[in-house]
């Protein structure tokens, strides 16, 4: 995963609404939930939550797929555990040897 993309996933989940739309359907398991349980169980009106629920799918957290009328949402695990290592990367590797901050910024 790359900075970029990782900040974007960062501020997507950045929002409360839509860290608890996350963890909504992380509790969902792979099922997931369709688009009027999610508004039910957050009591968020249809048209805030298809705004939230663009950012999430645009970022990659959220898969939707369309069955019959029903929109059904599903919480993209592997996108989540690539943030997840992103952010520990270098975990414990101490500072040795590393460019000026100035220098890293540019090479990215």
């Amino acid at each position: 995963m790359n900075r970029k993309l990782a900040a974007r996933c960062l501020a997507e989940l950045g929002n409360l609404t839509r860290l608890d739309i996350y963890r909504l359907l992380v509790r969902a398991g792979p099922s997931g939930l369709n688009i009027t349980d999610i508004q039910t169980r957050l009591d968020v009106p249809a048209s805030t939550l298809a705004f939230h629920l663009r950012g999430l799918v645009g970022a990659g957290l959220v898969a939707q797929e369309k069955i019959g009328r029903t929109v059904l949402c599903r919480a993209q695990y592997d996108r989540m555990d690539a943030i997840m290592e992103f952010l520990r990367e270098h975990c414990c590797e101490g500072f040795e040897g590393d460019l000026p901050a100035a220098a890293t910024r540019r090479a990215s």
